[in-house]
């Protein structure tokens, strides 16, 4: 991996305005000198998501979710930060330092890396025999399913070689060693043969992340054999839990909503007919990592599963996934059609348009898959029917949007509104109540975790020293960084007191610079992002910063005490000093210029 220097990764960040980057993700509307959109990272209805030029930084109020233009990328596109780095040099025309890498040099190199490459290589080798002789097979399966050139192309279809070894010794003739091979999941070891292929005489569909990576593939056996169909198993690069086939494309459609589909040729019959907002889980029920991508890039989905009992099935299973996430749903009808491909065969994309316009409510498909189960002709039967309705009514936690699903079933299947918001009235005494979700609130109090007073104030004092780099010459002369007790906070700390001691300027986006992990940085975001509500006065604010110098001071001197060593005479004095310090201070009055 390459090694970039901290005035480097400085120069990429400094030339990526923050605010310009994001709004490219999230729609921001300025309020005072601070930006504020909805929150990419999780569901809300009232912007906490806030983008601060001056600071160069991000910060939600509701999630915690934080950081600077590296960590935005690397958050919200699942980057490594070597990946978004040079996202943003490129979009910067800042030119990183370039590495050669000899095939033993790649074994040596980043393995996550190295197992692209394989991928890569792989692909290119599938893509080239679907084109020659051999690939005819399944290259006459292909345009009998009615896939052009240009759509095999764009999805990079190939061929996996009737000979069990045909792969293994391409790869190993371009220098990749054995144990990366098996790494890889391309290759399987036999004491008695070798390296053999995991994929032979089948269909090539290689998986793509969102960055346009091959991570794996998906092979279809061209005549008799099992199993149908074959993926790659997991490695580090490909976890079919958290990526979907054709999101690399979809990602980047002008489409509102996407269409999840079951299988592979379902999403590039859809791209063909001219819908490229269509994905595919990759041969596994939609999980919530398959959510939470999907909601990064949309907030509707449409279900576009087989028509089937399994795929009825699926559906049913999806629908709650999504909704935990704050993703709208609907479900595409596809009878008397097995999937979207037939449908579209039969009847063309205007017909399958057609289907889209008509989708149904995801609850009132669920009711509907409910009825199925009781004897609607019988007052027992009927009677239970209700009832269930009742307890699913109870999902929803806002009285308003409650009364609306309530309304429409009862429209539906004639029953009074009156009579069925008793029935739901009824069914929440049973169950204890309607559980109503809190919703996060704003400022620091809104995090999951109740902090203690001394973090919140070594947070404040943080945050009003980058707000207003003046505090800092009344801040020093009474604490210092070894006055933070956590361990984060006193490195940031140090850093910020450096900055202001030499430059006489504050560059929190430059201190999260410094940490390395996702969870380090949103942590830091939040330390530049604390605020009390209260305050509104002069006077308030230069009460409320004497209060919070004294509690860390005094929490400082505790701390040192606690753990100060009975022969360190220079510590002993020094905490004398302090100590007479503290004592100044809370005689003080702090005046706010």
């Amino acid at each position: 991996m390459p090694f970039y220097s901290e005035d480097l990764i400085e120069e990429v960040r400094t030339k990526n305005d923050i605010v310009d980057l994001i709004s490219g993700y999230v729609k921001l509307q300025k309020k005072g000198s601070t930006y504020f959109g909805l929150c990419p990272f999780h569901n809300e209805k009232t912007p906490s998501f806030s983008v601060t030029p001056a600071r160069q930084m991000f910060y939600c109020y509701g999630c915690g979710a934080g950081g600077n233009a590296i960590t935005f990328l690397m958050q919200y596109e699942n980057f490594s930060f070597v990946e978004a780095m040079q996202v943003l040099a490129e979009r910067a025309g800042v030119k990183l330092p370039e590495r050669e890498y000899s095939p033993q040099m790649k074994m040596e190199a980043d393995r996550k890396q190295c197992l692209l490459d394989v991928n890569r290589e792989a692909g290119r080798f599938y893509y080239s025999l679907l084109r020659s002789e051999r690939g005819q097979q399944a290259m006459e399966y292909f345009k009998k399913r009615g896939l052009s050139e240009e759509t095999m192309r764009a999805f990079g279809l190939g061929y996996s070689d009737r000979t069990s070894d045909s792969l293994y010794r391409y790869l190993r003739q371009r220098g990749y060693e054995d144990e990366l091979l098996r790494e890889s999941g391309l290759v399987s070891y036999d004491e008695r043969r070798g390296g053999c292929d995991r994929f032979w005489n089948r269909a090539m569909f290689p998986i793509m992340d969102v960055r346009n990576k091959v991570i794996g593939f998906g092979g279809r056996v061209m005549g008799e054999g099992e199993p149908k169909y074959l993926n790659s198993p997991e490695t580090k690069i490909f976890d079919k839990s958290r990526n979907l086939y054709g999101l690399h494309i979809a990602r980047a459609s002008k489409q509102p909503a996407i269409l999840l589909c079951e299988g592979y040729m379902d999403v590039i019959a859809l791209h063909q007919a001219g819908f490229d907002n269509a994905v595919a889980s990759l041969g596994t029920s939609l999980t919530e990592g398959h959510a939470g991508l999907l909601k990064r890039y949309t907030k509707e989905v449409y279900l576009s599963y087989d028509s089937d009992g399994a795929g009825i099935k699926a559906a049913l299973r999806a629908i709650p996934i999504l909704k935990e996430v704050g993703i709208a749903v609907k479900v595409i009808s596809l009878q008397p059609y097995k999937d979207p491909d037939e449908l579209i065969q039969a009847l063309g994309k205007m017909a399958y348009q057609e289907r889209i316009d008509a989708a149904e409510n995801s609850f009132l498909f669920e009711i509907r898959m409910l009825e199925r189960e009781y004897d609607l002709e019988d007052p027992e039967g009927k009677t239970s029917f209700y009832n269930a309705i009742a307890q699913k009514l109870l999902g929803f936690t806002e009285e308003l949007e409650r009364n609306n699903y309530i309304e429409a079933v009862a429209a539906k299947y004639r029953i009074g509104f009156d009579e069925l918001k008793k029935l739901v009235h009824a069914a929440a005494i049973r169950g204890g109540g309607v559980s109503v979700r809190p919703k996060p609130r704003s400022g620091i109090h809104g995090r999951k975790k109740k902090e203690d007073g001394i973090k919140q104030s070594q947070k404040l004092l943080l945050t009003w020293l980058t707000e207003d780099t003046g505090l800092f010459f009344v801040v020093k002369q009474y604490t210092a960084p070894e006055d933070f007790t956590e361990g984060i906070y006193r490195r940031t700390a140090k850093a910020l007191y450096e900055q202001l001691e030499t430059t006489g300027a504050a560059n929190p986006a430059k201190i999260i610079s410094m940490f390395e992990s996702e969870e380090d940085q949103k942590e830091i975001a939040s330390l530049f992002n604390a605020h009390i509500h209260d305050i509104e006065t002069k006077e308030e604010r230069e009460k409320a910063l004497k209060e919070t110098l004294v509690k860390i001071k005094q929490n400082g001197i505790k701390d040192r005490l606690v753990h100060l060593d009975p022969a360190d005479v220079a510590g002993l004095q020094q905490l004398i000093l302090d100590k007479r310090r503290l004592e100044q201070l809370e005689k003080l009055h702090i005046s706010i210029e």
